[in-house]
Formats: C-alpha cells, sequence, structure tokens
C-alpha cells in the first residue's frame, strides 16, 4: 500500500488561533485540507487570509454549520480526491501537540492498513467532569467492538487510510456531530482495520475554544453508543467467530504455545473495564461488570480453556482424596477465569491504596524481617500463584523500599500500564527484564550487595528462544521450568525463601518458607543439581495449587507435551510415579 499523507482539520469558529496550529504545520510540509464548517464572518476572513498566504492550505467552505463529523468527511473525501492514501486529522482547538505529527506518520508509514489513533497523556489541565465522561465511553466501546482494541475513542488525533476510509462513509450513515471520532472508530474495527494506538500529549488551553456540549453532545454521544451497541448484536456471530478463528482464518490449534504468545490477550483479560469501573463506580459494580467480559473471554479462548481443563484434571488426579478439588467442568473453568479476573481486580484496589495492611495474615513475618534487615540480602521464589502483587504494593505503600520485583513484562504492557496508572510509586522496586543474562545478574548481585531482597516467580520459562529450562515432575507429568531462578540464586551467594500469598475469604494470607541457605551447583553435577532444585519447587508449588486450586494462573499448556523440551531426566526416574507429599 502506498503512503502519501496530508492533514485534515475541521473548524468552526476557531478565529485566529488556527494561524498558530498551521504555522508549527508547515514544518512538515504537507498539504493541509481546513475544512471550515460554517464558521462566523471573522473566522471565515482569517481562513480566507491563511489559504492566500500559505501555499500548502487548501480552504473548503461548507454552507452552513453541520457539526465536527460532516466536516471531517467532507476533508477525506477531498483529500482522496485529490491522490492523498492517508489523512491525519487533527483538530482546531489548540489541545493537540503538533509535535507528534512525525510519530503519527512513522506509525502510519509501518503499517498503511491500520488506523493510528491518538491516546491521550492529559496534564492537570483538562476538566475532571470530561475526564471522567470518557471513562464510560470507552467500557461501550469496548462491548461494541469486543475488543480493547481502541485506546480512546474520542481523541480527534489521528491519522485514516482513505482507502478504507472513504467507502465506508460513503456507504454507512456515520454521526455527523461529535460523536463522529466514536462512530467511525468503531465501524473500522467491525471492518477488521487495525487500530494502533500511539500515546499523545494533551493539553486545554485556558483560552481555548471547545465546541463540546455537555448535555447535547453527551446525548448525541448516548444515541450513537445505543445504535452501536444494536449494530454490535447484529454482527455478534460474526464478531464472535473472527475472535474465534483468528487473524490468519485458522481455527485454534492445540499445539503447545509459549505462554509470551499469549501476551496481548492475556493483557487485556477485562482490565481495562475493571479499572475503568473500579474507579467510577467502586468495588461491587465492577466485579458485576466482569462476569460478561469474562465470558467473552471465556467463550472465545479456546487455548485457555483447554489448558485450564488440563490443569484441573491433572490436580485432582494427583491430589490428595480429602483435597477439596473442584471437578475440571466447564463451570469450574469459567470459575478459574473469574479468579483470575478478579486477581487483577485486586491488584488494582491494592495500588489504589484500598487493600490494608490488616487484611493481611502473615504467620511467619519474623522470619521475614530476619531476611529483610540481616543485611545479606535474600532471594523469594514465588509463583503465578496467588496474588504476590498484593503484597509488592502493600511493601512499597508502607515503606519497605528493599524488596525488588524482578518482572517480565514484555507480554503485558497494558496491564502493567494500568496499575502504573493506579498509583505513581507502583515502578518503585520494579526491575524489569527480557532474560536472564550476565548483565542482568550482575546488576542483581549489587542489590543483593545491599542487604536488599529480591522476589522472582520460578514457575515460567524465559520469554527468549533458549533451552534454558529443566525438567521436573509437576502433578503427575514432566513440565519445563526455568533454570533463570535457581542460576540466579547460585550466583547471588543468598539465602533462598519459597514465598506465595493466597486469598482466603476477604483476606490474604502469605506463605514464606526457608528453601535453601545457599543454592550450589557444582560444576560435574549442574544438570542434575538444577533437576533436584526444580523439583523441590514443583513440590511445594503443587502444596499450594491444592490449597488453592483456582488461584494457580496459567493459561496455557504448561506441560509443553508436543514440544522436544518435554523429555524426563533420569533422576526423576517414572514420570507418573508420584512421589511423598510435601509437608506442610
Amino acid at each position: 500500500m502506498s503512503f502519501l499523507p496530508c492533514i485534515v482539520i475541521p473548524c468552526y469558529n476557531h478565529g485566529a488561533g488556527i494561524d498558530g496550529m498551521v504555522d508549527r504545520l508547515n514544518a512538515y510540509g504537507l498539504p493541509i485540507f481546513i475544512v471550515d464548517d460554517g464558521s462566523d464572518a471573522a473566522t471565515a476572513a482569517c481562513l480566507d487570509t491563511l489559504a492566500a498566504r500559505e501555499p500548502l492550505v487548501r480552504l473548503f467552505r461548507l454552507p452552513e454549520n453541520r457539526g465536527k463529523g460532516a466536516a471531517v468527511m467532507h476533508g477525506l473525501r477531498a483529500a482522496q480526491d485529490a491522490g492523498f492514501s492517508h489523512a491525519l486529522q487533527i483538530d482546531a482547538d489548540s489541545q493537540h501537540d503538533t509535535a507528534d505529527v512525525t510519530r503519527f506518520l512513522e506509525a502510519g508509514r509501518s503499517s498503511p492498513a491500520a488506523v493510528i489513533c491518538g491516546k491521550p497523556i492529559y496534564d492537570e489541565s483538562v476538566p475532571k467532569g470530561r475526564l471522567y465522561g470518557r471513562y464510560l465511553t470507552h467500557v461501550w466501546v469496548w462491548i461494541e467492538t469486543l475488543s480493547f482494541a481502541i485506546g480512546d475513542s474520542m481523541c480527534g488525533f489521528r491519522l485514516y487510510p482513505l482507502g478504507t476510509t472513504v467507502p465506508l462513509i460513503d456507504r454507512v450513515a456515520v454521526s455527523r456531530r461529535m460523536s463522529f471520532d466514536i462512530d467511525i472508530l468503531v465501524r473500522l474495527v467491525w471492518r477488521g482495520v487495525p487500530v494502533h494506538n500511539l500515546p499523545t500529549r494533551v493539553t486545554y488551553p485556558k483560552d481555548g475554544i471547545s465546541h463540546f456540549d455537555l448535555f447535547r453532545d453527551n446525548l448525541r454521544i448516548s444515541g450513537t453508543h445505543a445504535k452501536l451497541v444494536l449494530g454490535m448484536m447484529l454482527r455478534l456471530p460474526f464478531l464472535l467467530a473472527r475472535r474465534i478463528v483468528g487473524r490468519d482464518g485458522t481455527s485454534g490449534s492445540t499445539h503447545p504455545i509459549h505462554w509470551a504468545a499469549f501476551a496481548e490477550r492475556g493483557s487485556v483479560w477485562g482490565l481495562g473495564l475493571i479499572a475503568t469501573a473500579y474507579r467510577l463506580l467502586g468495588r461491587r459494580m465492577a466485579l458485576v461488570l466482569l462476569l460478561p467480559v469474562v465470558s467473552y473471554f471465556f467463550l472465545t479462548g479456546r487455548q485457555a480453556r483447554l489448558a485450564s481443563r488440563k490443569y484441573l484434571q491433572r490436580l485432582a488426579s494427583y491430589a490428595d482424596p480429602d483435597a477439596a478439588i473442584p471437578p475440571a467442568t466447564r463451570t469450574t473453568v469459567f470459575r478459574h477465569f473469574l479468579a483470575f479476573a478478579e486477581s487483577g481486580l485486586d491488584k488494582l484496589a491494592a495500588w489504589h491504596g484500598d487493600v490494608e495492611r490488616h487484611q493481611l495474615d502473615f504467620p511467619n513475618e519474623a522470619a521475614f524481617k530476619d531476611a529483610a534487615y540481616s543485611g545479606r540480602g535474600a532471594l523469594f521464589i514465588g509463583a503465578h500463584l496467588g496474588n504476590l502483587e498484593i503484597t509488592r504494593a502493600l511493601a512499597v505503600t508502607g515503606g519497605v523500599a528493599r524488596v525488588n520485583a524482578v518482572v517480565y513484562t514484555e507480554h503485558a504492557h497494558r496491564f502493567v500500564g494500568m496499575l502504573a496508572g493506579a498509583s505513581d510509586r507502583f515502578g518503585v522496586n520494579l526491575f524489569q527484564v527480557s532474560d536472564f543474562g550476565p548483565d542482568t545478574a550482575i546488576a542483581l548481585r549489587e542489590k543483593i550487595a545491599l542487604g536488599e531482597l529480591l522476589v522472582i516467580v520460578g514457575d515460567r520459562t524465559p520469554p527468549a528462544d533458549n533451552d534454558r529450562v529443566v525438567i521436573a515432575d509437576f502433578l503427575g507429568h514432566p513440565a519445563p521450568f526455568p533454570q533463570g531462578p535457581f542460576v540466579l540464586a547460585h550466583l547471588l551467594e543468598c539465602p533462598v525463601y519459597l514465598f506465595f500469598c493466597l486469598k482466603e475469604g476477604e483476606r490474604y494470607r502469605v506463605h514464606l518458607e526457608h528453601f535453601a541457605e545457599r543454592v550450589i551447583l557444582p560444576r560435574r553435577e549442574r544438570q542434575s543439581a538444577l533437576a533436584g532444585y526444580a523439583q523441590r519447587y514443583a513440590r511445594c508449588l503443587e502444596a499450594y495449587c491444592q490449597r488453592a486450586p483456582l488461584q494457580w494462573f496459567n493459561f496455557f499448556d504448561f506441560w509443553q507435551e508436543d514440544s522436544q523440551t518435554t523429555r524426563t531426566p533420569a533422576s526423576l526416574g517414572t514420570p507418573h510415579q508420584k512421589p511423598g507429599r510435601h509437608g506442610h
């Protein structure tokens, strides 16, 4: 697809203020299509002067005020008629940062079929009523598209591919007023046009001109959402089929997929909706709104459903007869999905400061304090079991600054961004890595040398494509575990503990166990030593999974049985042999 862009500006009574915007946009050397939407005489005269003075400006005039959407559509049609492939819409109210034009153009050149949509980063000038009102629109848009593809549907700074946008507005009665930005974007997503969200600064100038009418435009936006929800329901079978089949047109395979491949889907499991509902309506309403969102991902997440069922089946077969393990039915799998979504809400609540220290039971807290203040440092190995983020939030907000969380975040930008938005302290002592190489080990060793604590999870193999795994028996079957935590513990030469936080009713219980005073990996027996440490960790994880069967959140084929990595070391014996129980 060719890439020949121009700029489209809808203008209504913005007067001399548009001069400065055009001056800034001239630097990019792009034709500027200004559509005068029936402005008053003063603005019309200003625009005439501007068009006569600036060779890049092409002025179009509507005989009467028809609305922002009508002006934008007129500009898009004119741009395509003039031979342009893309049009960068930017509102005339001077709220948008024209310095970001280059970023929009670069994104469009890289993905010419996509809509490049601005995602506002607001400063203190934003009116709070307008800000909170946008969250409600976000929720409706996510429902209307059955996705979280659109980061912000109301931002008037976006790059349209004209080859798909103009035919759409020629065939469909898209809203002509303020709700145009919402309407057109949802309809483009319905047609399979990808949306790329680009963060951009938005400022509300003190002398800025806004034509947004709080009553009339909100009423129109509500009407647009009603129309779009109806349209979504009519398209529901097609939209669901597209989600299930996937972009490549093939149905979900049962072939093992590495957990990092689930990044985009896992990161948007209703968490955007949770964050909005939690801020505006509180926890109880957020829990209510979880149900339809979780239902959608349950229905469309075939791989995740299969993985959950396999885990529950193996847990039930392996567990002690008196363990309360629910059967691996569709209902239980749905409850597993719901528990995962609720854990996201709990993390959000913790970073909002809505989880108090008295809600946390920590029977072995004395051992934790001994490790924290011994001056030797320590490594805590956890899992995607329960909610360790609760403890990190309480540690950071409570001033326990010696605890560092070592995390993979490349696959979960949206979720991480949501938590970061909940508290400006989210990034405190957060050590983000993509793989455990020498540089990472050196940096973490410096933390230990300062007597600080490190927390890492031990139940996911590295995102990097390598063989740094060790096979351990888990729930009666061989499964790959990462070598990284145990190799790191060996290099750090510090005490190692196992660390889990499980939700029990409305409270949280922290479990801390001493794992090793030092992890030792003799050169000649390195692999067998790694296998031994991994097996001890797997036995402990099994025991805690029996305590909280629906709180282990690995919605992928953990065992990777069809891959070449699932081989059983001789040190593990028969893979289906049930060993002695872990003492808890």
